[in-house]
């Protein structure tokens, strides 16, 4: 991603480390699990959270020698932590703490995204009421056609993002699975309890049946949502951007006392790009 349109807090959200906390996430509550459930002796879990580091440039540096990710993850926690974080990860294959984080992180990621929609919608529905009665042109093919007011136009944007919202709340809803069920997805290995038990702790659902992963389904619907919810601020920055040239000239967007909007001509007062 171009650093200057990534946000900080998404960027926080997929960022190695992050991703390595939730590692150690899931597998603190699988161990508390399995600790309740008298698989692990007691203790793992307060170990591991009390001495357990995310060191990224030394879980790279064992991943680069067993040539596997999650090994390389538990290895780091075990230097720290002592024979008795050997525990961890008992029954449980690595797709259950890969895929689980990558709900997570999606969910974390949606939320974000929600608190946007409704800043969006908050500013369309006060614009829409402050230019109910603007008049402008309304245009079908790009072609002059019948009068409107502006106001209209995006009273139409705001009864879209209100769809999106209700569209990214059910997609978020639907990623919001664990999966902790051994290789291929059997439990033959682990106590479906241990599932059930991470799952509350993350805030998330036990997934009704997994493979070795989570159904991907899921993870379509989740990003089929956010190339709709693109197309709608794609409408609008377009709308934005029609007419405000030099010959329509209907709207602009704000231009504060320093911007410059052109290295090469100064006259000009060029959208933000």
């Amino acid at each position: 991603m171009i650093s200057r349109y990534s946000r900080k807090e998404l960027v926080s959200i997929w960022s190695e480390e992050n991703k390595y906390k939730i590692w150690l996430d899931v597998e603190i509550a699988a161990a508390e699990a399995m600790e309740k459930y008298k698989i692990i002796p007691k203790g793992v879990a307060s170990l591991v959270k009390r001495k357990g580091k995310i060191k990224v440039k030394r879980i790279h540096d064992i991943e680069a020698k067993v040539k596997h990710d999650v090994i390389a993850f538990l290895t780091s926690i075990t230097e720290q932590a002592g024979l008795k974080a050997r525990y961890l990860h008992q029954g449980m294959t690595s797709s259950d703490v890969l895929d689980t984080t990558l709900n997570v992180q999606l969910v974390q990621s949606g939320n974000i995204l929600l608190r946007d929609i409704d800043k969006i919608l908050s500013v369309l529905k006060k614009q829409a009421k402050k230019y109910k009665m603007t008049p402008c042109i309304g245009r079908s093919h790009g072609i002059h056609a019948e009068p409107i007011t502006f106001g209209l136009k995006l009273a139409s944007f705001y009864e879209e993002f209100k769809r999106n919202k209700l569209r990214l709340k059910d997609a978020i809803e639907n990623v919001s699975t664990c999966a902790i069920s051994g290789a291929v997805g059997t439990f033959a290995n682990i106590n479906p309890k241990v599932e059930t038990y991470v799952a509350k702790k993350l805030k998330l659902k036990a997934e009704p049946i997994s493979t070795q992963i989570i159904p991907r389904d899921r993870h379509a619907h989740y990003f089929s949502v956010l190339g709709i919810i693109a197309g709608s601020v794609e409408r609008v920055a377009t709308e934005i951007r029609l007419l405000q040239r030099s010959e329509v000239y209907e709207l602009q967007e704000y231009f504060s006392k320093d911007q410059k909007g052109s290295s090469a001509m100064p006259h000009k007062k060029s959208n933000i790009k």
